[in-house]
C-alpha cells in the first residue's frame, strides 16, 4: 500500500455500503485454522469487521475477543451476535496501538495486515509484539501479489520481511480470500457486482520468540 486508508474512511465505508470483504460467513481458511487445532488459548480477532470470526470462535467455546477500529463495524458485529444468539465480545481498538494487556496466545488477522503502508506495517507488527507473549502465535491471511487486484495485495518477502527479528515463520503457504465484487473492481475484474470471488492469498503463522 501507498498509504493506509483511514479509519475514519473505513468507518463511513460501513455506514454506505456493504464491503467487497463482508460475505456473511467466516473466511475457509479461518475455519481451516480451527479445525487443524491451530487456534488456542486467549484468542484476538483483530480487524473483525462485522464479527464472522469472532461469532465463529466464540460459538464453539474459545475465549475470544474482536476488535476493530471502525466504530461501525463493532456495532454491526454485536448486532450479528445478537441476531444469532451467540454470546460474544466486540470492542473498539486501533490495531496500530493495542492494549498491552492482557497478552493473548493466538491473534487472527484476516484482511488486515495488507491494508497498511510500509511505516505502518511496522508499527503493526510491534502492535502485535506488545499484545502477545512468547510462544504465541499469529496468523495473517492477506491478498497475494498474484491476484488481480480484488484489494491491496502483498507479496511474500513482505510478509516475512515484516515478522523478522523475535518472530519465527512456522508456516506460509498460497490459499484463497473469499470476497463480494463492488463496483469499485467489477470492471477491472470484469465480473458483475456481487459475484463471489476466491482470491489468490497468503496464508501465514508466526510464532513471538
Amino acid at each position: 500500500m501507498d498509504l493506509t486508508p483511514t479509519l475514519s474512511g473505513f468507518d463511513d465505508f460501513y455506514k454506505n455500503t456493504t464491503p467487497p470483504w463482508v460475505i456473511g460467513e467466516p473466511q475457509p481458511a479461518v475455519i481451516g485454522l480451527e479445525r487443524a487445532g491451530l487456534i488456542s488459548g486467549r484468542v484476538l480477532d483483530v480487524g473483525c469487521g462485522t464479527g464472522e470470526h469472532t461469532l465463529l470462535l466464540a460459538a464453539a467455546g474459545y475465549d475470544v475477543l474482536g476488535v476493530d477500529g471502525a466504530p461501525t463495524a463493532v456495532e454491526q458485529a454485536r448486532r450479528n451476535a445478537e441476531a444469532r444468539g451467540v454470546t460474544a465480545r466486540f470492542e473498539v481498538a486501533d490495531a496500530l496501538h493495542l492494549p498491552e494487556q492482557p497478552k493473548y496466545d493466538t491473534i487472527v488477522d484476516s484482511a488486515l495486515f495488507h491494508i497498511f503502508d510500509d511505516g505502518d506495517r511496522v508499527s503493526y507488527v510491534q502492535s502485535l509484539r506488545g499484545a502477545t507473549r512468547p510462544g504465541s502465535r499469529v496468523h495473517v491471511l492477506a491478498l497475494s501479489d498474484a491476484g488481480r487486484g480484488f484489494g491491496p495485495e502483498v507479496s511474500e518477502p513482505v510478509l516475512r520481511g515484516a515478522f523478522g527479528t523475535g518472530w519465527e515463520v512456522e508456516a506460509l503457504t498460497e490459499t484463497t480470500y473469499r470476497g463480494t465484487v463492488g463496483e469499485a473492481h467489477a470492471d477491472a475484474l470484469g465480473l458483475a457486482v456481487g459475484t463471489v470471488v476466491d482470491e489468490p492469498a497468503w496464508l501465514a503463522r508466526f510464532r513471538r520468540l
